[in-house]
């Protein structure tokens, strides 16, 4: 039975779940990738993985929560009594609460970031951005005391609930990111120089393509929708019964691909224009931004926004990683879903503790040349999400019941419904193949 948590629109689980696939990694990683890997070539190539892996991945957790209406680990012991499989719904909680604890600690620093944008003391003519990030990131009060504002901006949204909270925020964040991204891609393509970026990013290059990016395009192609942890059958869960999946999810997988587009299109040519080195990860936003807004009239207007863009972005998707876990404790009780909140809150914000401090007093601990901060991103990364998305496309593909799968998919279109064996061989046989190829390179198993 369901709880009495529901989406009020189809626009509403959209965005929450749009914003739940949108990460950091979609703006400071993926763009930078594409530049160096063949450009339009590795785009094209990404556009195709990811409505042809991406998609039917997104689609098995979006079936497993819509037919029950239950949060992750409930939905397994629905779907499959008397078995293993609701342990699928613990690893999600699991993989959820260890990413959520790293990734408040760079939600923390964008907060930090942020503030002191607000208040014009960001930017400063001359200043090393390099060594103000180490300053930052190394400094214990301000790396714990910046996640822990993160962690409560989350748990305060989620414990709301998903009408009143998440749908609500979404609703605001979602279209506020795609608002800021057209003003800083109308300022990026007005500056002299910006063709030369535009070129880095989108001219195709086929001999750049090579065996690794194909991988990798692979694996982003299914990490950039959020599958492998169970969200998306927590978020789906609260859906109407009657409502349509096909839809929402081609809308999921096309927000996420031209955000990706956006985010190269407003970075690179206001990289390119004033002679700056592409990079990614936290040196872009951290370092490589700021010296760039530094150069640029209203920079410090500009920076800001682009620090608002990277916070929304970064919220969505905790949102939906707080609510996996809320979800599994709260029985659709209000209370009782504020007290998990605020105690499953606390203790991924503790669990982040030791990834806060992995930059400055904690940088000592380092285990075959990764510190805390690093191996939870690899543990989540390269084990426990392809692990996840392995484990739901083999249990829709072999364990889902035959007359419920097919009851399900009955609401889709024509074209669709005709298409419900060719999508259960590939959960069976084709997407499991792809998984562990991934997973494989994931672990430098691969000669290549």
């Amino acid at each position: 039975m369901k709880s009495g948590e529901q989406w009020t629109s189809r626009l509403g689980f959209i965005l929450a779940s749009a914003g739940s696939a949108i990460g950091l990694g979609a703006i400071w990683k993926f763009p930078n990738v594409v530049a160096t890997s063949g450009g339009g070539a590795f785009f094209l190539v990404f556009i195709l993985f990811t409505f042809g892996i991406g998609l039917p991945l997104l689609l098995a957790e979006f079936l497993i929560g819509r037919s029950t209406g239950k949060e992750a680990v409930s939905a397994y012991r629905d779907l499959a009594p008397n078995s293993r499989w609701h342990w699928v719904g613990y690893l999600g909680m699991a993989t959820c609460s260890i990413l959520l604890s790293f990734y408040s600690v760079v939600g923390g620093w964008i907060v930090l970031y942020f503030i002191r944008a607000i208040t014009g003391s960001l930017l400063t003519a001359g200043r090393d951005y390099g060594a103000l990030f180490d300053q930052t990131s190394a400094n214990p009060w301000e790396a714990v005391l910046s996640q822990g504002a993160f962690m409560l901006l989350t748990i305060v949204v989620v414990a709301r609930g998903v009408k009143q909270g998440i749908e609500k925020a979404s609703r605001i964040l979602m279209p506020g990111l795609f608002l800021l991204f057209v003003v800083l891609i109308i300022r990026s393509l007005t500056l002299p120089g910006m063709s030369e970026g535009l070129v880095y990013f989108l001219k195709p290059d086929f001999s750049r393509l090579s065996s690794e990016a194909l991988l990798y395009a692979l694996g982003q192609s299914f990490f950039c929708l959020s599958v492998g942890g169970s969200c998306m059958v927590t978020y789906s869960s609260y859906l109407q019964k009657n409502e349509p999946l096909g839809k929402p999810a081609l809308s999921v997988v096309g927000l996420n691909v031209m955000t990706s587009f956006m985010a190269g299109i407003a970075i690179f040519p206001a990289l390119f224009a004033l002679g700056m080195k592409p990079v990614e990860g936290p040196g872009l936003l951290f370092v490589t931004l700021p010296a760039v807004f530094e150069q640029l009239p209203y920079g410090s207007l500009f920076i800001t926004v682009f620090l608002a863009l990277f916070l929304f972005a970064t919220l969505t998707s905790a949102f939906s990683l707080l609510e996996i876990v809320v979800a599994a404790f709260a029985h659709g009780d209000a209370a009782r879903r504020k007290k998990m909140c605020w105690l499953f809150g606390t203790i991924i914000f503790m669990l982040g503790i030791p990834s806060a401090l992995s930059f400055g007093v904690g940088s000592d601990f380092v285990w075959l040349g990764r510190n805390v901060f690093a191996w939870a991103d690899f543990a989540v990364t390269n084990v426990m999400l392809p692990l996840g998305v392995l484990l739901i496309s083999v249990f829709v593909g072999f364990r889902f019941p035959r007359e419920r799968l097919q009851a399900e998919w009955s609401g889709e279109s024509a074209w669709a419904r005709k298409g419900l064996a060719l999508y259960v061989f590939m959960l069976r046989f084709v997407l499991p193949v792809i998984v562990v190829l991934v997973f494989m390179h994931g672990m430098n198993w691969l000669p290549i």
